[in-house]
């Protein structure tokens, strides 16, 4: 009794069968890498979709009330957003054009579609650094900022202009030329972003209208409360458009391709799958496991052990095959990871909710099969010894 006692028999169980405990770990880790790949796409999906809303240099936005995506944006009447200039709290206001070009490689000679922002030279727009640094050098026409962390199919764009200072190429059958790149990276609306000025723009599309803008970027004086502001257009501007904060149009988009597409309901899918097969996995092992030596419970039950303390042990048997299962998981995934970033341009790393997420379905995941099992192991009747 003191000798069963000392070596918890959850593990010996575990290690008396090294290939089987082998299998399972198998089993589970490919569950758990499932999980971690199913959700880690869904987060770069998300982050790389709203990038650029919440790098937009801006309090408040406005927006046309049909506004889902940027993949199919719609426009209002700019003079909605000099308006807004007459309200109490609001600095300055600047228009934002947008619609998607044609990019051509210059080595291929090949068009990939690409995302176009039209921006005022004037006006801080974006946040991002090398934007802010070199706005002023798109007020010439036909002079952009190119995204270096979108598809390489749009060239070696970065790394021909950071040796030579310059890149030149064609968009929309316009030659255009590279004045800087920034970093904001492809998404599923998106492989690739360039800002120009709102003039450039208007050249690029000759069929768009200069006072039909897509988003109204407005700057709130110092102190001012960004919610009463936005409470106060609300109610004052006609209903053709919606003022939202930046984080309040970046949860637009993310809506949109959570629940407007079937993309949200495949990566949910593919993290259920993994679940359910990690739970068919561990009960045909525990299952197999309590199978093989029935008799040795029967045997202990018959020395005096309770059907709880056997149940106990057989769930300590499955967290510890959850915990062997997921620790291989976790570290495989990270190049995993790495792996789909290089092939995809997504923003998709491990974080730590994610972590602590798929460590919790784990530990559900062998809880439920521990608990399937146990039923098989009530059977164990100490008669069946003797």
């Amino acid at each position: 009794m003191k000798m069963l006692r000392k070596t918890p028999l959850a593990w010996r169980q575990l290690m008396k069968e090294k290939t089987r405990l082998a299998v399972a770990v198998a089993g589970i880790t490919f569950a758990d890498m499932l999980m971690f790949i199913q959700l880690g796409f869904e987060s770069a999906l998300f982050d790389a979709a709203v990038q650029p809303h919440r790098n937009l240099q801006a309090d408040l936005v406005l927006i046309n009330p049909q506004f889902q995506t940027l993949f199919s944006v719609k426009s209002f009447s700019r003079e909605r957003l000099y308006q807004a200039l007459g309200y109490e709290g609001v600095q300055s206001v600047s228009p934002l054009y947008i619609n998607t070009g044609q990019w051509r490689n210059p080595e291929t000679r090949q068009d990939r579609a690409i995302l176009v922002w039209g921006i005022d030279p004037t006006t801080p727009t974006f946040k991002f650094p090398e934007v802010k640094k070199n706005i002023n050098l798109l007020k010439p026409l036909n002079q952009v900022l190119f995204d270096q962390a979108g598809r390489p199919e749009y060239g070696a764009v970065g790394e021909i202009f950071q040796k030579e200072g310059k890149f030149l190429t064609e968009l929309n059958n316009i030659g255009v030329d590279v004045k800087g790149v920034f970093s904001n990276g492809a998404s599923f609306a998106a492989d690739g972003n360039v800002i120009t000025s709102d003039s450039t723009f208007l050249r690029l599309f000759p069929e768009r209208k200069a006072d039909k803008i897509e988003v109204g970027l407005i700057t709130l004086k110092p102190g001012a409360d960004p919610e009463k502001v936005r409470s106060q257009l609300a109610a004052g501007l006609p209903n053709d458009v919606k003022v939202l904060t930046p984080e309040g149009f970046a949860a637009i988009e993310k809506e949109y391709w959570a629940n407007g597409t079937g993309i949200g309901f495949i990566f949910g899918l593919g993290v259920g799958v993994g679940f359910i097969v990690g739970i068919v996995i561990v009960y045909q092992i525990l299952y197999s496991d309590v199978s093989d030596h029935l008799p040795e419970y029967a045997t202990l039950k018959a020395m005096g052990y309770t059907d709880g303390y056997l149940l106990l042990a057989l769930l300590q048997e499955a967290l510890l095959l959850a915990i062997f299962g997921y620790l291989p998981a976790y570290l495989l995934s990270f190049g995993l990871y790495q792996i789909t970033f290089a092939a995809t341009m997504l923003p998709i790393a491990m974080k730590l909710d994610r972590a602590i997420n798929v460590f919790i379905l784990t530990i559900i995941m062998c809880s439920v099969s521990g608990a399937i099992a146990m039923r098989k192991l009530r059977s164990a009747d100490p008669a069946d010894v003797f």
